[in-house]
Protein backbone atom coordinates (compact mmCIF):
# COMPACT_ATOMS: atom_id res chain seq x y z
CA UNK A 1 0.00 0.00 0.00
CA UNK A 2 1.37 3.60 -1.03
CA UNK A 3 1.67 6.12 1.80
CA UNK A 4 -0.44 8.99 1.77
CA UNK A 5 1.09 12.32 2.61
CA UNK A 6 0.83 15.86 2.01
CA UNK A 7 3.31 16.60 -0.85
CA UNK A 8 3.92 20.23 -2.69
CA UNK A 9 4.09 18.89 -5.90
CA UNK A 10 0.11 17.20 -4.82
CA UNK A 11 -0.76 20.60 -3.90
CA UNK A 12 0.64 21.63 -7.01
CA UNK A 13 -1.90 19.41 -8.47
CA UNK A 14 -4.65 20.13 -6.79
CA UNK A 15 -3.90 24.13 -7.53
CA UNK A 16 -3.92 23.81 -11.27
CA UNK A 17 -7.02 21.57 -11.37
CA UNK A 18 -8.93 24.23 -9.51
CA UNK A 19 -7.10 27.07 -11.09
CA UNK A 20 -8.74 25.25 -14.57
CA UNK A 21 -11.85 25.29 -12.83
CA UNK A 22 -11.66 29.16 -12.56
CA UNK A 23 -11.39 29.20 -8.79
CA UNK A 24 -9.61 32.63 -8.08
CA UNK A 25 -9.23 35.34 -4.87
CA UNK A 26 -12.67 34.80 -3.36
CA UNK A 27 -14.49 32.58 -4.62
CA UNK A 28 -16.59 30.70 -2.17
CA UNK A 29 -15.63 27.09 -2.19
CA UNK A 30 -17.11 24.46 0.31
CA UNK A 31 -14.79 21.30 0.49
CA UNK A 32 -17.52 18.50 1.11
CA UNK A 33 -16.09 14.98 2.81
CA UNK A 34 -17.46 12.00 4.93
CA UNK A 35 -15.42 10.86 8.30
CA UNK A 36 -14.30 7.73 6.16
CA UNK A 37 -13.07 9.78 3.44
CA UNK A 38 -9.41 9.80 2.11
CA UNK A 39 -7.80 12.62 4.29
CA UNK A 40 -5.21 13.36 1.94
CA UNK A 41 -7.10 14.41 -0.53
CA UNK A 42 -9.19 16.80 1.70
CA UNK A 43 -5.89 18.78 2.98
CA UNK A 44 -4.85 18.84 -0.44
CA UNK A 45 -8.35 20.62 -1.73
CA UNK A 46 -8.23 22.60 1.46
CA UNK A 47 -4.22 23.70 0.61
CA UNK A 48 -4.80 24.04 -3.32
CA UNK A 49 -7.58 26.10 -2.20
CA UNK A 50 -6.40 28.30 0.41
CA UNK A 51 -3.27 29.12 -2.04
CA UNK A 52 -5.75 30.88 -4.60
CA UNK A 53 -7.57 32.95 -2.17
CA UNK A 54 -10.65 31.24 -2.06
CA UNK A 55 -12.74 31.41 0.73
CA UNK A 56 -12.69 28.03 2.01
CA UNK A 57 -15.06 26.35 4.39
CA UNK A 58 -15.42 22.18 5.22
CA UNK A 59 -18.51 20.06 5.49
CA UNK A 60 -17.54 17.09 6.58
CA UNK A 61 -20.53 14.46 7.67
CA UNK A 62 -20.41 11.21 8.79
CA UNK A 63 -19.99 8.19 7.49
CA UNK A 64 -23.41 6.67 7.28
CA UNK A 65 -24.21 3.04 8.90
CA UNK A 66 -24.10 0.11 5.61
CA UNK A 67 -27.80 -0.23 4.95
CA UNK A 68 -26.93 -4.34 4.25
CA UNK A 69 -24.43 -7.23 4.40
CA UNK A 70 -23.57 -6.18 0.75
CA UNK A 71 -20.21 -4.13 0.21
CA UNK A 72 -20.96 -1.05 -2.06
CA UNK A 73 -17.89 0.03 -4.25
CA UNK A 74 -17.65 2.94 -6.97
CA UNK A 75 -21.56 3.27 -7.22
CA UNK A 76 -21.15 7.27 -8.09
CA UNK A 77 -24.03 7.73 -4.93
CA UNK A 78 -23.10 9.13 -1.61
CA UNK A 79 -24.95 8.03 1.32
CA UNK A 80 -23.76 10.68 3.48
CA UNK A 81 -25.59 13.64 2.83
CA UNK A 82 -28.97 12.12 3.97
CA UNK A 83 -30.75 15.12 2.97
CA UNK A 84 -28.90 17.37 5.72
CA UNK A 85 -30.35 20.77 5.49
CA UNK A 86 -27.73 22.54 7.43
CA UNK A 87 -25.27 20.84 4.82
CA UNK A 88 -27.08 21.56 2.31
CA UNK A 89 -27.35 25.09 2.80
CA UNK A 90 -23.14 25.47 3.00
CA UNK A 91 -23.36 23.31 -0.52
CA UNK A 92 -26.38 25.88 -2.08
CA UNK A 93 -24.54 29.15 -1.54
CA UNK A 94 -21.07 28.55 -2.34
CA UNK A 95 -19.77 28.99 -6.09
CA UNK A 96 -18.20 25.40 -5.93
CA UNK A 97 -18.51 22.53 -4.05
CA UNK A 98 -15.09 19.89 -3.67
CA UNK A 99 -16.44 16.45 -3.39
CA UNK A 100 -14.25 14.64 -1.35
CA UNK A 101 -16.94 12.17 -0.40
CA UNK A 102 -15.90 8.44 -0.79
CA UNK A 103 -18.88 7.63 -3.46
CA UNK A 104 -19.18 10.45 -5.17
CA UNK A 105 -22.24 12.44 -5.48
CA UNK A 106 -23.01 11.90 -9.26
CA UNK A 107 -26.21 9.79 -8.71
CA UNK A 108 -27.46 11.44 -4.92
CA UNK A 109 -30.76 12.37 -4.90
CA UNK A 110 -29.42 15.84 -3.42
CA UNK A 111 -27.26 16.86 -6.26
CA UNK A 112 -30.19 18.18 -8.76
CA UNK A 113 -31.06 20.74 -5.52
CA UNK A 114 -26.68 21.24 -5.31
CA UNK A 115 -26.28 22.40 -8.83
CA UNK A 116 -30.11 23.97 -9.28
CA UNK A 117 -29.16 27.12 -6.98
CA UNK A 118 -25.95 27.63 -9.29
CA UNK A 119 -22.99 25.77 -7.47
CA UNK A 120 -20.58 23.88 -9.24
CA UNK A 121 -19.15 20.42 -7.86
CA UNK A 122 -15.80 19.01 -8.95
CA UNK A 123 -15.54 15.71 -7.55
CA UNK A 124 -12.32 14.31 -6.18
CA UNK A 125 -12.55 10.36 -7.17
CA UNK A 126 -11.44 8.83 -3.89
CA UNK A 127 -7.71 7.61 -5.35
CA UNK A 128 -4.24 8.05 -4.21
CA UNK A 129 -2.85 11.13 -4.95
CA UNK A 130 -0.15 9.18 -7.45
CA UNK A 131 -3.45 7.83 -9.42
CA UNK A 132 -4.75 12.09 -9.66
CA UNK A 133 -1.19 13.28 -10.47
CA UNK A 134 -1.04 10.72 -13.32
CA UNK A 135 -4.48 11.74 -14.65
CA UNK A 136 -4.22 15.68 -14.50
CA UNK A 137 -7.17 17.14 -16.95
CA UNK A 138 -5.90 17.95 -20.42
CA UNK A 139 -7.89 21.10 -22.23
CA UNK A 140 -6.31 20.06 -25.11
CA UNK A 141 -8.84 16.83 -24.86
CA UNK A 142 -11.60 19.29 -24.34
CA UNK A 143 -12.88 19.67 -27.80
CA UNK A 144 -12.42 16.00 -28.88
CA UNK A 145 -14.68 15.52 -26.04
CA UNK A 146 -17.18 17.82 -26.65
CA UNK A 147 -17.25 16.25 -30.15
CA UNK A 148 -17.78 12.89 -28.72
CA UNK A 149 -20.76 14.45 -27.25
CA UNK A 150 -22.26 16.30 -30.01
CA UNK A 151 -21.95 12.92 -31.88
CA UNK A 152 -23.73 10.73 -29.04
CA UNK A 153 -26.61 13.94 -29.55
CA UNK A 154 -26.77 13.83 -33.26
CA UNK A 155 -27.17 9.48 -33.36
CA UNK A 156 -30.64 7.60 -32.81
CA UNK A 157 -28.29 4.49 -33.01
CA UNK A 158 -25.24 3.06 -31.25
CA UNK A 159 -24.31 -0.15 -32.21
CA UNK A 160 -21.47 -2.11 -30.61
CA UNK A 161 -19.67 -5.20 -31.78
CA UNK A 162 -16.59 -7.61 -30.69
CA UNK A 163 -13.88 -10.48 -32.12
CA UNK A 164 -14.81 -11.63 -28.78
CA UNK A 165 -19.02 -11.91 -29.36
CA UNK A 166 -20.12 -8.37 -28.34
CA UNK A 167 -23.18 -7.82 -30.33
CA UNK A 168 -25.17 -4.83 -28.46
CA UNK A 169 -27.52 -1.64 -29.84
CA UNK A 170 -28.53 1.17 -27.84
CA UNK A 171 -31.46 3.58 -28.95
CA UNK A 172 -29.65 7.07 -28.41
CA UNK A 173 -33.09 8.60 -29.37
CA UNK A 174 -33.98 11.11 -26.41
CA UNK A 175 -30.28 10.55 -24.89
CA UNK A 176 -28.57 13.13 -23.74
CA UNK A 177 -24.78 12.92 -24.04
CA UNK A 178 -22.10 13.83 -21.30
CA UNK A 179 -19.03 13.87 -21.29
CA UNK A 180 -16.00 15.73 -19.00
CA UNK A 181 -12.39 16.77 -19.00
CA UNK A 182 -11.75 16.84 -15.54
CA UNK A 183 -12.25 20.51 -14.85
CA UNK A 184 -15.74 22.55 -14.42
CA UNK A 185 -16.12 25.93 -14.75
CA UNK A 186 -20.03 26.81 -15.18
CA UNK A 187 -22.33 27.40 -12.50
CA UNK A 188 -24.59 23.94 -12.20
CA UNK A 189 -22.34 21.48 -14.16
CA UNK A 190 -20.42 18.41 -12.63
CA UNK A 191 -16.90 17.59 -13.75
CA UNK A 192 -14.43 15.04 -12.19
CA UNK A 193 -11.24 13.70 -11.98
CA UNK A 194 -9.97 12.02 -13.02
CA UNK A 195 -11.54 12.32 -16.32
CA UNK A 196 -11.75 11.62 -19.91
CA UNK A 197 -14.74 9.67 -21.21
CA UNK A 198 -17.99 10.49 -23.37
CA UNK A 199 -21.59 9.09 -22.42
CA UNK A 200 -24.82 9.28 -22.30
CA UNK A 201 -27.61 7.59 -19.47
CA UNK A 202 -30.24 6.10 -22.52
CA UNK A 203 -34.10 5.55 -22.00
CA UNK A 204 -36.33 3.14 -20.43
CA UNK A 205 -36.40 0.43 -23.13
CA UNK A 206 -33.14 1.19 -25.13
CA UNK A 207 -30.92 -1.68 -24.58
CA UNK A 208 -30.99 -5.12 -25.84
CA UNK A 209 -28.09 -7.86 -27.09
CA UNK A 210 -25.20 -9.49 -25.90
CA UNK A 211 -22.19 -8.15 -24.26
CA UNK A 212 -18.73 -10.00 -23.63
CA UNK A 213 -16.27 -9.31 -21.41
CA UNK A 214 -12.94 -10.87 -22.41
CA UNK A 215 -9.69 -11.99 -20.79
CA UNK A 216 -8.23 -8.43 -20.12
CA UNK A 217 -11.43 -6.53 -19.51
CA UNK A 218 -11.75 -4.98 -16.27
CA UNK A 219 -14.53 -5.05 -13.97
CA UNK A 220 -14.09 -1.84 -11.72
CA UNK A 221 -16.47 -2.88 -8.73
CA UNK A 222 -14.39 -5.46 -8.60
CA UNK A 223 -11.10 -3.67 -9.03
CA UNK A 224 -9.95 -6.89 -10.87
CA UNK A 225 -9.19 -7.84 -14.41
CA UNK A 226 -11.77 -10.32 -16.52
CA UNK A 227 -9.57 -13.35 -16.60
CA UNK A 228 -12.20 -15.87 -18.16
CA UNK A 229 -15.23 -15.02 -20.24
CA UNK A 230 -18.37 -13.53 -19.37
CA UNK A 231 -21.46 -12.93 -21.66
CA UNK A 232 -24.30 -10.84 -20.59
CA UNK A 233 -27.38 -11.32 -22.23
CA UNK A 234 -29.74 -8.10 -22.16
CA UNK A 235 -33.00 -7.51 -22.97
CA UNK A 236 -35.11 -4.02 -22.71
CA UNK A 237 -32.00 -2.69 -20.44
CA UNK A 238 -32.24 -5.39 -18.41
CA UNK A 239 -29.53 -8.43 -17.63
CA UNK A 240 -31.24 -11.64 -18.04
CA UNK A 241 -28.49 -14.04 -17.78
CA UNK A 242 -24.83 -14.15 -17.04
CA UNK A 243 -23.44 -16.77 -18.44
CA UNK A 244 -19.79 -18.21 -17.68
CA UNK A 245 -17.83 -20.98 -15.97
CA UNK A 246 -15.19 -19.31 -14.62
CA UNK A 247 -14.76 -17.41 -11.12
CA UNK A 248 -15.86 -13.67 -13.05
CA UNK A 249 -18.91 -14.84 -13.84
CA UNK A 250 -19.60 -16.60 -10.54
CA UNK A 251 -18.70 -13.38 -8.64
CA UNK A 252 -20.65 -10.91 -10.90
CA UNK A 253 -24.23 -13.30 -10.38
CA UNK A 254 -23.83 -13.73 -6.76
CA UNK A 255 -22.63 -10.07 -6.36
CA UNK A 256 -25.98 -8.82 -8.43
CA UNK A 257 -28.66 -11.79 -6.56
CA UNK A 258 -27.16 -10.26 -3.40
CA UNK A 259 -29.21 -7.01 -3.70
CA UNK A 260 -32.87 -8.49 -4.33
CA UNK A 261 -33.26 -5.56 -6.60
CA UNK A 262 -34.11 -6.13 -10.58
CA UNK A 263 -33.13 -2.07 -10.74
CA UNK A 264 -29.45 -3.68 -10.75
CA UNK A 265 -29.49 -5.67 -13.52
CA UNK A 266 -30.55 -2.77 -15.65
CA UNK A 267 -28.02 -0.18 -18.00
CA UNK A 268 -26.85 3.08 -15.83
CA UNK A 269 -25.12 4.37 -18.95
CA UNK A 270 -22.81 3.80 -21.91
CA UNK A 271 -20.06 5.25 -23.40
CA UNK A 272 -16.24 4.83 -24.37
CA UNK A 273 -12.82 6.38 -22.93
CA UNK A 274 -11.06 9.28 -24.28
CA UNK A 275 -8.13 9.63 -21.83
CA UNK A 276 -4.66 8.74 -23.82
CA UNK A 277 -3.24 9.32 -20.04
CA UNK A 278 -4.85 6.17 -18.31
CA UNK A 279 -3.34 3.22 -18.75
CA UNK A 280 -5.04 0.02 -19.26
CA UNK A 281 -1.79 -2.27 -17.17
CA UNK A 282 -1.53 0.26 -14.02
CA UNK A 283 -3.89 -1.77 -11.77
CA UNK A 284 -1.07 -4.38 -11.27
CA UNK A 285 0.84 -1.37 -9.93
CA UNK A 286 -1.30 -1.01 -7.07
CA UNK A 287 -3.25 -2.09 -3.97
CA UNK A 288 -6.89 -2.11 -3.97
CA UNK A 289 -6.79 0.58 -0.99
CA UNK A 290 -4.77 2.87 -3.27
CA UNK A 291 -7.41 3.16 -6.10
CA UNK A 292 -11.34 3.50 -7.00
CA UNK A 293 -10.36 2.53 -10.11
CA UNK A 294 -11.85 5.35 -12.11
CA UNK A 295 -8.90 5.64 -13.96
CA UNK A 296 -10.24 2.72 -16.18
CA UNK A 297 -13.28 4.19 -17.46
CA UNK A 298 -11.33 6.61 -19.38
CA UNK A 299 -9.11 4.15 -20.81
CA UNK A 300 -8.65 5.79 -24.75
CA UNK A 301 -11.09 3.54 -26.96
CA UNK A 302 -12.66 1.39 -24.42
CA UNK A 303 -16.35 0.97 -24.52
CA UNK A 304 -18.33 1.60 -21.15
CA UNK A 305 -20.94 0.12 -19.87
CA UNK A 306 -22.46 0.26 -16.17
CA UNK A 307 -25.05 -1.04 -14.74
CA UNK A 308 -27.28 0.34 -12.07
CA UNK A 309 -29.18 4.14 -11.18
CA UNK A 310 -30.31 5.48 -14.45
CA UNK A 311 -31.98 8.55 -13.50
CA UNK A 312 -33.15 9.03 -17.02
CA UNK A 313 -35.09 5.78 -17.03
CA UNK A 314 -36.12 6.40 -13.58
CA UNK A 315 -33.91 3.56 -11.77
CA UNK A 316 -32.19 4.11 -8.64
CA UNK A 317 -30.40 1.23 -6.88
CA UNK A 318 -27.32 0.64 -4.86
CA UNK A 319 -25.98 -2.02 -7.39
CA UNK A 320 -23.44 -1.21 -9.83
CA UNK A 321 -20.92 -2.33 -12.07
CA UNK A 322 -18.90 -0.20 -14.23
CA UNK A 323 -17.21 -2.49 -17.29
CA UNK A 324 -14.69 -1.27 -19.74
CA UNK A 325 -13.93 -3.21 -22.67
CA UNK A 326 -11.19 -3.25 -24.31
CA UNK A 327 -11.12 -4.15 -28.87
CA UNK A 328 -14.70 -3.09 -29.30
CA UNK A 329 -15.94 -1.44 -32.58
CA UNK A 330 -18.78 1.64 -31.79
CA UNK A 331 -20.65 2.98 -34.50
CA UNK A 332 -22.96 5.62 -34.17
CA UNK A 333 -25.59 5.69 -37.37
CA UNK A 334 -23.69 3.08 -39.09
CA UNK A 335 -20.69 5.21 -38.70
CA UNK A 336 -17.30 3.71 -36.79
CA UNK A 337 -16.00 6.02 -34.45
CA UNK A 338 -14.15 3.38 -32.70
CA UNK A 339 -12.82 0.84 -34.62
CA UNK A 340 -11.48 -2.34 -32.59
CA UNK A 341 -10.55 -0.04 -29.70
CA UNK A 342 -8.86 2.46 -31.72
CA UNK A 343 -10.18 5.97 -32.05
CA UNK A 344 -10.98 7.28 -35.60
CA UNK A 345 -11.29 11.17 -36.18
CA UNK A 346 -12.87 13.07 -35.31
CA UNK A 347 -12.36 11.40 -31.78
CA UNK A 348 -8.42 10.87 -32.51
Amino acid sequence: MLTEAVEQKWIACFRQVFTLCAVRQGTVAVVLSETLSRQVNVKLAELALLDLGAQVCHVTLPSPPLAGSVPLRSTGTSLALQNNRAALAALTHCEIVIDCTIEGLLHTPELREILGAGSRLMMISNEHPEVLERLMPDPSLTPRIQRGVELINQAERMEVSSAAGTRLAVDLRDTLGRGSPGYVTEPGKVSYWPAGLCLCFPRGGSVEGTLVLDVGDMNLTFKRYVESRVALHIENDFIMSIEGAGLDAELMRSYLAAFGDREAYGVSHVGWGMNPAARWDSMVMYDKNDINATEYRALAGTFLYSTGANEVAQRYTSGHFDLPLRNCTIRLDGQEVIREGVLLPPLA
